[in-house]
């Protein structure tokens, strides 16, 4: 795991990658900017009223060198980000709504992040996921071509890494959504530098067995092929087809991938979900994330039960995400 973040850090490091951190008086958020700012690792800016912060911080022992306390109710620009949030918003609010949306923390952030003030945002330490993903659909939204946003995760165990996605966000993609996360996981594997091996998976192996869920995750192999044909990706694979060379050989003996996936598309978020988990509890692996990825800049969620590590690593991720 440790080699993993090193990565991380070797490739942010010297990029002057700018995250906002919303979170101002979380003392998990002000240990883990404390340690990303003392080691220079990325340049944060934490949202807050600033005698507040400063004092949170001093209570806890930690410094905050080169690292930037805004207020909302006291940005000498706001008048330029409430203009923007209106036009982004298309009119669904008023001037005065707008200025009042922005004093929450999140909103605030979230149109930092838009109006290239940084690069990216982390949040959750004490939200609700809604409250760090809506602001950023409304105000960020997803790339061209690219519908949904979605949830990944990385199986670490030992020297093994694998990808494992939608196991956060999107209940029951259709055709079209599993191809974008799959060109998308694809995408968040390079940076852990993963080269991507991507099966889309299923109950069926090669038409094994055939209905409306199997032929969903045919189609969306078909599509991905379209939007990235280069991509390595197969389907649809049992698991065990994917994974274990003997098995592949038996079950998919035409199919580019041979038993050595590392990248894995699951049907629905239940089965994704239930995946990891067990990856996790049974297979002793450690899952990082959830990695929001299909953005068009990276903010990521953390869990209300995290850690000051978690934040750190957290932060990392999406500061090679803005890379």
């Amino acid at each position: 795991m440790s080699d993993l973040f090193s990565i991380l850090k070797q490739k942010v490091a010297g990029k002057k990658v700018t995250l906002v951190f919303p979170e101002g008086l979380d003392e998990r958020i002000l240990t883990a900017v404390s340690r990303l700012a003392s080691e220079q690792v990325l340049i944060p800016i934490v949202i807050g009223n600033e005698e507040a912060v400063k004092q949170k911080a001093a209570e806890l022992g930690v410094a905050l060198p080169n690292v930037e306390i805004i207020d909302p109710k006291q940005y000498e620009a706001m008048d330029e980000l409430v203009a923007a949030f209106v036009e982004r918003r298309k009119g669904k609010v008023s001037n005065e709504e707008a200025r009042n949306i922005l004093l929450d923390e999140n909103y605030f952030g979230t149109m930092l992040v838009y109006m290239n003030k940084a690069h990216g945002l982390v949040s959750g330490a004490a939200h609700s996921t809604a409250d760090t993903v809506r602001p950023a659909l409304q105000i960020i939204k997803t790339k061209p071509g690219i519908r949904k946003t979605s949830g990944v995760f990385i199986m670490v165990r030992g020297d093994e890494k694998y990808v494992f996605a939608d196991c956060a966000i999107n209940i029951a993609p259709d055709s079209q959504d599993l191809a974008e996360i799959a060109v998308e996981s694809a995408n968040t594997a390079k940076m852990f530098d993963i080269e991507p091996r991507v099966a889309m998976l299923s109950f069926s192996t090669k038409g094994s067995a055939k209905s409306q869920e199997t032929e969903k995750v045919i189609e969306a192999v078909r599509l991905a092929k379209e939007m990235a044909p280069d991509l390595v990706i197969d389907g649809e694979f049992q698991f065990d087809a994917a994974f274990v060379p003997s098995v592949a050989k038996k079950k998919a003996p035409d199919s580019v991938i041979q038993g050595d996936a590392n990248v894995f598309i699951f049907p629905s978020l239940e089965a994704g979900n239930i995946g990891y988990k067990i990856a996790q509890r049974l297979g002793n692996f450690e899952a990082v994330g959830p990695i929001l990825q299909g953005l068009n800049k990276p903010v990521n969620d953390l869990s209300r039960g995290c850690n000051a590590e978690d934040v750190y690593k957290l932060a990392l991720i999406t500061a090679a995400q803005a890379l």
